[in-house]
């Protein structure tokens, strides 16, 4: 079969190139603006790979065209063509189920925050441990090198994306993929393009929650009120719980309920696991902050459903490296390290900036992931405590994502980002005042409209011993290898 994919370029649209054409289908695809991990991911795949939505792409003559969210009405000539001309056409998440996931066993990872990472951890739990899973992932997870993959294995990871389907089935992706183990990692407000309110969003979560059997699993954030109360609506599957238990023992924990998946940290890169308060042993790594120690918990309840005991699972946790743009050190020059994150939504932001400050800090334990609260780095025009030696955090954020660019998120910024030295934002594309969303940060916060005005500010900064943090959802014009051109250019 050859499948032509509209919008190829997008993490989720291209995980299923990969996994179709290693199904053994022709796979052709289109998009715009193209930029790594996924263009490079699609070439090393021998993918065509057409720029842009021509209508002429219709001569391809492909058996079914799949469709990305991307696409909208009367904006592609090509999609027009195809309706005006009564092609056959799919979405992807459709495309998927009926393709792929029919007759397996689905692992889903839902949630607002961390879905790609505890994906990853958990798809790379199930290899360290034989199982050879299948996945499909919204990022390029550093253990296997690939965001997507099919295999002859019956279990298969995917990242359960909330935003919706396509241009014409307006339901969150997620709805599509009838899990057997279901993760919830939390939940908050997001996507303001697509959902009105909190409650649509949780009204999409309890979707997915009648989607999954009696006999099958839910893993929830026993600390997050949102999915208790998504939880609340209905349910009609066992419940794990991990984090924080809830307030009074669940009616779904069943009898002699002890609080379910529990982390202590040791220091900045470890932390003890406990279940139902028995000791299950020690995780070592790399990464850090209390997200990635939730993220560990659910990925090692999902697994051992599979069957993998918690005890393979933490060892296998100590041989996971990360998913690429997660804290990824793009490199370092005269003493200035630069990193690469995904960071776009103000909790994602204050989390990832947390992590970092404890590492400099050399805390024995890190905060608790979130903005803020009160006694922490106050959004003024103080500077937050530097680290040992001097270390500062220069945090640099463009405000892509859709909900970003509508300014729905604005108010939220400050708190966010008050655990930074210094803040430098993008406003290229922005149709709100981000110097004034930023003024509770005084002179600590600049805002730069072109590219080279910013890498040259940043630069300007810059003193050894600084870590510079970039936070973006895309390719930030390739910032991370101008600034530190620059700063090789410069001497540091």
């Amino acid at each position: 079969m050859h499948i032509h994919i509209l919008g190829i370029c997008g993490t989720f649209m291209g995980g299923i190139a990969v996994i179709a054409r290693q199904a053994g289908h022709t796979v052709t695809g289109c998009d715009a603006n193209v930029y790594p991990p996924m263009s490079t991911q699609l070439e090393s795949q021998g993918i065509r790979l057409i720029e842009g939505f021509g209508a002429e792409q219709v001569d391809l003559n492909p058996d079914v065209y799949v469709v990305g969210n991307v696409v909208s009405r009367g904006k592609q000539p090509l999609m027009e063509e195809i309706l005006n001309r009564s092609l056959p056409y799919i979405s992807g998440p459709q495309w998927l189920a009926e393709n792929v996931l029919n007759g397996r066993w689905v692992l889903a990872v839902a949630g607002t925050h961390g879905k790609t990472t505890t994906a990853s951890m958990l798809a790379w739990i199930l290899e360290d441990c034989g199982l050879n899973p299948g996945y499909l992932i919204g990022g390029v997870p550093m253990n296997f090198g690939v965001s997507a993959r099919l295999t002859d294995s019956p279990f298969f990871v995917i990242e359960a994306d909330e935003y919706d389907t396509a241009f014409f089935d307006k339901r969150s992706k997620f709805v599509h993929y009838r899990p057997r183990t279901a993760v919830l990692n939390n939940l908050e407000y997001d996507h303001a393009d697509i959902f009105p309110d909190l409650a649509a969003i949780e009204t999409q979560f309890h979707h997915l929650v009648r989607t999954v059997p009696g006999n099958g699993l839910i893993i929830a954030n026993g600390g997050d009120e949102n999915i208790l109360r998504v939880l609340g609506r209905g349910c009609w599957s066992p419940v794990d719980y991990f984090g924080s238990p809830p307030p009074c023992p669940p009616p779904h924990a069943g009898e002699g309920w002890r609080g379910g998946w529990q982390a202590r940290a040791v220091d900045a890169c470890a932390f003890d696991v406990s279940l139902d308060g028995r000791a299950e042993g020690r995780v070592s790594w790399s990464l850090l902050g209390e997200h990635n120690r939730l993220n560990a918990l659910a990925a090692l309840a999902a697994a051992r459903h599979a069957g993998v005991p918690a005890r393979d699972g933490i060892d296998a946790l100590s041989r996971f490296v990360n998913v690429k743009r997660r804290m990824e050190l793009r490199g370092e020059v005269a003493g200035v390290r630069v990193y690469d994150d995904f960071a776009h939504h103000p909790t994602a932001i204050a989390t990832t900036l947390a992590g970092l400050r404890a590492m400099l800090d050399g805390r024995r334990s890190l905060p608790a992931a979130g903005p803020p609260q009160g006694g922490e780095s106050s959004p003024s025009g103080g500077s937050p405590r530097s680290g040992p030696g001097g270390c500062r955090i220069l945090a640099v954020l463009e405000p892509r994502s859709n909900t970003m660019k509508l300014g729905v998120m604005k108010g939220a910024l400050p708190a966010s980002l008050a655990g930074a030295d210094r803040v430098f934002c993008y406003t290229g594309g922005l149709d709100w005042d981000a110097a004034e969303a930023l003024r509770p940060l005084g002179n600590r916060a600049s805002t730069h409209a072109e590219l080279g005005q910013l890498v040259e500010a940043i630069a300007a900064e810059s003193r050894a011993g600084d870590q510079v943090l970039v936070m973006s959802n895309g390719g930030f014009g390739g910032i991370h290898d101008l600034l530190l051109a620059r700063l090789g250019g410069a001497g540091g």
